[in-house]
């Protein structure tokens, strides 16, 4: 028993390693094709009033872009840290934008039960296309991009963002 435990161990976790591997190559963020970035300056989309807020108003700022969704934990988590980091950063030309990939009336309901103080667009089905193009293959959520003042991205992390990751790097770029 003991000797076919040794042989079966290593190949487990050998297989396990690949897994994990696998997963990471197919599901991690991917630098975007400059198209999708210098189309993301065309777009325009809704904010929770119904007016058309063009994203070309952000640009020449630091952008935080956050997709998200009222019903993703980690996307909610991550809310009280980047309203936080806007109020310190944004003298220093530094703007967070939510984008929803959620429908007007659940993100309304959730901004009312928890407010926050940066502003939401409601992109829908349209955003989670833009969020794909723009390096998160999976369109899992949370995914977040942040964009220097030129407009490169930066930084792209599908998942939770910590609050020391996106501070590092809000720190090097809004300088």
């Amino acid at each position: 028993m003991r000797k076919r435990l040794f042989y079966i161990a290593p190949l487990a976790l050998a297989a396990m390693a690949a897994g994990i591997w696998l997963a990471q190559a197919r599901y991690a963020p991917r630098a975007p094709a400059a198209p999708a970035v210098a189309a993301l300056w065309q777009l325009g989309f809704p904010d929770l009033q119904g007016q058309e807020q063009q994203l070309a108003q952000w640009r020449g700022q630091v952008l935080v872009l956050n997709f998200w969704a009222s019903w993703c934990a980690p996307c909610r988590e991550e809310m009280p840290d980047f309203a936080a980091l806007r109020e310190q950063y944004r003298p220093h030309g530094v703007e967070f934008l939510g984008i929803a990939i959620d429908n007007p009336a659940n993100v309304a309901q959730f901004l009312r039960r928890l407010p926050v103080a940066y502003p939401i667009l409601i992109g829908e089905g349209a955003a989670h296309g833009l969020a794909r193009q723009l390096g998160n293959p999976s369109g899992a959520l949370p995914y977040t991009i942040v964009l220097d003042r030129d407009g490169n991205i930066v930084l792209s992390h599908l998942g939770r963002l910590s609050r020391a990751m996106l501070e590092a790097t809000l720190r090097e770029i809004a300088a």
